[in-house]
């Protein structure tokens, strides 16, 4: 949930929480009455505190850049250009960027309608920024972390550096990563995080019909809507035969996504 939607959230809680004003009776005060609402005006008080505590925050850095992988530092000169012209800068937020260091115990449930365990994960063919075109089928075999991400998300950009060392850290024979636009942004958008954050595997695009970018936000394609994304990030783990053995959406701690892969690459 954005800061804006929290913000409205919490406005409108403490006015709710807010003591309704206190009618004496005819002759004389009524002391309860008065206990009561002082009472309620205190954990109103106490709301709107933590409220202020929670938004005020500071937020946690941004991660720093890191070395581009071979691939883009060869993409075309076009490309490159246009990624520059973003201006990519990854978006913080309060409270992200924690969850990743947790044991696996921390994962919670998923929030969105996602496609069932055991069922068979749809086939697809897209495109990286640089025009590589890259199938699921491509790794049958071995055990996929599939994730769906935007590049304006605060969460994705605090899982993309544990990304990045989860998918360096597992040997390529038996396991990949493989990540897809989710909002339909366009090839310079998606370049510029990828280069940003030095990652290993593709980021592929999903174009929809309501493009989008990183300064503005568009609507899912094709892929993103079969697997049912309507959370940023969104993961699934894919076993060698192709089949769902475990999804979420939401940031999630490293021990978890290693934990599912490796379960997944279990013959």
């Amino acid at each position: 949930m954005g800061r804006a939607a929290r913000t409205k959230r919490e406005r409108r809680a403490a006015a709710v929480a807010l003591p309704p004003p206190v009618a004496g009776p005819r002759h004389g005060i009524d002391r309860r009455r008065i206990g009561l609402a002082a009472i309620g005006a205190v954990a109103a008080g106490v709301a709107v505190l933590v409220a202020v505590l929670v938004l005020t925050r500071p937020s946690a850095p941004a991660p720093p850049p890191a070395a581009a992988s071979n691939s883009d530092r060869n993409a075309p000169a076009a490309l490159v250009q246009a990624a520059d012209e973003v201006g990519f800068r990854p978006n913080v937020e309060p409270g992200v960027g924690r969850v990743e260091s947790q044991p696996a115990s921390a994962a919670t449930r998923p929030t969105t309608d996602l496609l069932p365990v055991d069922s068979k994960a749809p086939l697809f063919r897209l495109e990286t920024p640089t025009g590589q075109r890259i199938s699921l089928g491509d790794y049958r075999g071995k055990a996929v972390l599939l994730e769906f991400f935007a590049t304006w998300c605060p969460h994705c950009a605090a899982e993309a550096p544990h990304l990045r060392r989860l998918a360096e850290s597992l040997p390529a024979s038996r396991f990949a990563v493989v990540s897809v636009n989710a909002d339909g942004e366009d090839a310079a958008s998606v370049f510029a995080f990828h280069r940003y954050f030095g990652l290993p595997y593709p980021a592929l695009l999903d174009p929809s019909a309501q493009p989008g970018n990183f300064h503005q936000p568009g609507a899912a394609g094709p892929v993103s809507t079969w697997y049912r994304v309507g959370a940023y990030p969104t993961f699934y783990v894919i076993d060698g035969r192709g089949r769902i053995t475990w999804r979420s959406d939401g940031e999630q701690p490293d021990a978890k996504l290693r934990v599912e892969l490796q379960k997944a690459a279990t013959p």
